[in-house]
């Protein structure tokens, strides 16, 4: 029998102000990286809902989003090392741009996030060698290149919601 190829859905936030983005820096297998608020979707759960999700538990700010940026596709190839296997991973991510809340009082950043800070393009650029992936810089410039599709242009059935958690 075989295997179905399926990729990894991650969601991602695009968070500008005064010409900076907002990115988190974290722990990785491959050391310290940058990267947009982002992560994995759950089962059951709109992307744009799994987008603000995703920034509350990485930046410790509520995210609405507003507009797609963008659906991308990366691949990552890890090699094995010392007790984990090679891994070969292709990514599909939703990126979402919109409005920054405040703070929650009392949230902490997730588990592996260092912390957040505010760069330029040109500084992201400039650290393209500490990027997660290189959608991270593609993300931006799109956002920047005034890149943006309405928010219905990704429809997620009723039936996603209340989807058994694998």
């Amino acid at each position: 029998m075989m295997t179905r190829w399926k990729p990894s859905v991650t969601v991602a936030a695009i968070i500008a102000r005064d010409g900076r983005y907002l990115l988190i820096e974290e722990h990785t297998p491959e050391g310290l990286r940058l990267n947009n608020p982002a992560g994995h979707l759950d089962p059951g759960e709109a992307p744009e809902a799994g987008c603000a999700r995703e920034a509350l538990e990485e930046t410790a700010h509520r995210f609405t989003p507003t507009d797609l940026v963008g659906i991308y596709m990366s691949r990552f190839q890890r090699p094995a090392r010392a007790e984990h296997p090679a891994e070969d991973i292709t990514y599909l991510r939703f990126a979402y741009c919109g409005i920054l809340g405040d703070a929650v009082p009392g949230a902490t950043l997730d588990t592996g996030i260092e912390r957040t800070l505010w760069m330029t393009p040109d500084e992201v650029r400039a650290n393209s060698h500490r990027l997660r992936s290189p959608l991270v810089l593609r993300c931006i410039e799109d956002h920047a290149q005034g890149q943006r599709f309405p928010m219905n242009l990704v429809f997620t059935d009723p039936s996603v919601q209340g989807a058994a958690r694998a």
